[in-house]
Formats: structure tokens, sequence, C-alpha cells
């Protein structure tokens, strides 16, 4: 159905309601409704939807297409939601940390609910890992990263402060730009929490000193 169409879109984009109204110049309630199945956006806003969603208008009209959330069997704000409150449980606050799964691995493990998340690296200057999410004990989410310390003045306490403002509408290392005295973080990525990719860099005034990689996404 359509209106199911547009709920999950809407929270895959992780987007609120009253956000995707003003994208779209709509009131809330448009939403609500369209979200209901009280009413139905005409051509215009389909067209619209389309757009935004990054999606054709057939695969949002056709009920043999229809993506509902039950069908991924994953909800992407709750799967968001779990992974900020872990990362923010784990290394960047150096707890949670478990025995390793692997010879030399770094572990830490964080659970609630049905959620289980599990980030397991190796190094520490050059260092590769992998973050797992698993719901009802099956992989649903993965990210690989890998990084490296590229200059002299690199902070470690920096990075580790950086992965302590990670949010919901980013949920994968820092937020998109941190500053904090001399040090600065970017991030870039492409895509969305269920297939992306990025880049992390750290500079020290105007000096790169870390750099660092990601990719990942749902797993089915």
């Amino acid at each position: 159905m359509l209106n199911e169409k547009i709920i999950y879109y809407r929270k895959k984009n992780m987007l609120t309601q009253e956000e995707l109204a003003y994208q779209l110049n709509v009131s809330r309630q448009t939403i609500t409704k369209w979200e209901a199945g009280i009413i139905y956006p005409n051509v215009e806003y389909l067209i619209k939807l389309s757009n935004l969603f990054d999606v054709s208008i057939d695969s949002l009209v056709k009920e043999d297409d229809c993506l509902t959330l039950e069908t991924h069997k994953i909800e992407i704000s709750e799967l968001a939601c779990f992974l900020v409150k872990a990362k923010k449980a784990t290394y960047a606050n150096k707890t949670n940390k478990v025995n390793s799964s692997r010879k030399e691995s770094h572990d830490y493990s964080y659970q609630e609910n049905n959620y289980t998340y599990l980030d397991s690296f190796f190094g520490a200057e050059n260092f590769s890992g992998q973050e797992i999410v698993y719901k009802d004990g099956k992989p649903c989410w993965s990210m690989n990263y890998y990084g490296r310390v590229i200059g002299k003045n690199f902070n470690g306490d920096f990075l580790k402060e950086v992965l302590l403002q990670v949010d919901e509408k980013s949920p994968y290392r820092g937020p998109l730009f941190y500053q904090k005295g001399e040090y600065l973080y970017l991030l870039r990525v492409q895509g969305k929490i269920d297939f992306f990719r990025g880049v992390e860099e750290i500079y020290y005034q105007t000096y790169k000193v870390y750099e660092g990689f990601i990719q990942g996404g749902i797993v089915k």
C-alpha cells in the first residue's frame, strides 16, 4: 500500500513527519493522513516523494513491490537509536569491554531488549574492525572500518570525544562536523544506514593527522 511505503521511506531517510512536511511544503497533518491512508498524494506530490526518496513512482504505487518495515524485519529508526546507545556505551566511553572473540582482537559489546551490538577491531595507530548488530540473535546490520594515524599531533582522546557525539541522523562514527580547540573532525558519508560508505578525517590546525574509511549496511 502507498501509505505503508511513505512510512517506510520516510523512516529509512531518517525523517520525522514534520521534516517531510517541511520539505514538501505541506502540513504535518497532511503527512499523517497520507500515512494513515485517509487521503493520497496527487501526481505532483508523488513526483516530489519519488525525487526525495530517490525511488521510482512505480515502486511507490505498485502493491506487489511493497517494502514495509515488517518485510525488512527491521525498523530503521529503531536500529539507529540502538546504534547510538551502543556506541556511546562501549569503546568511546571505555566501557563494556568483553573477552576477545578472535586472537588479539579488542572487543566491546552492548545489549538492549532483542538487539545486541559487537565492536571488534585489531591494531592501534593503524586499526581495522567491524561493528555488527544482531536482532533476535541474527545479524541485521554491519559496518567495516579502517583508520590510520598520519600525523604526530593526533589525539586519541579527541577521537573518543568525537565518537561520543554520534547521533541518530548519522549513526556511523562521529557527527559530520566537530571542532574543539585546534582539532577538527569531518565525516563525509554517501548513502543511508541501509547501504553506505564514508570517509572521516581529523585535522590539527591545518594538518591532517588521521583518516578513516567506513562501509556497511543492512544484512539479510
